[in-house]
């Protein structure tokens, strides 16, 4: 079955980077958009990112815009996302996501909780930013 195992979590200061790493398995990965989501404490789950299966095409919410790269390498199943610039509003835990089947990955922050019971996602890291 589909697997899905991110990684790259820490503890950082404002204003570091990090970056997140999602291993993936169990399904063709070079034919799927994936994603990237997090919860922050007391809030509601947020969309973060969005990428196409050839990686090509990107899309991110608009407060990691600038701050955020999304990537993958389809030779090695892996999803990344690149963070800089980080801030105490970025703790959180992140999650990687697959789109149930064929469909496309989250452009805004719409149908998320449906998300979470039809697509993939993993168990997620924490990042925690603090000084």
């Amino acid at each position: 079955q589909v697997q899905l195992v991110e990684s790259g979590g820490g503890l950082v200061q404002p204003g570091g980077s990090l970056t997140l790493s999602c291993a993936a398995s169990g399904f063709t990965f070079n034919t799927y958009w994936m994603y990237w989501i997090r919860q922050a404490p007391g809030k509601e789950i947020e969309w973060v990112s969005s990428i196409n299966p050839a990686g090509s095409v990107t899309y991110y919410g608009d407060f990691v815009k600038g701050r955020f790269t999304v990537s993958r390498d389809n030779t090695k199943n892996a999803l990344y996302l690149q963070m800089n610039s980080l801030n105490t509003d970025d703790t959180a835990v992140y999650y990687c996501g697959k789109p149930r089947d064929y469909t496309t990955a989250p452009v805004n922050q719409n149908g998320l909780a449906q998300r979470r019971i039809r697509d993939a996602w993993g168990q997620g890291t924490q990042v925690t930013v603090s000084s």
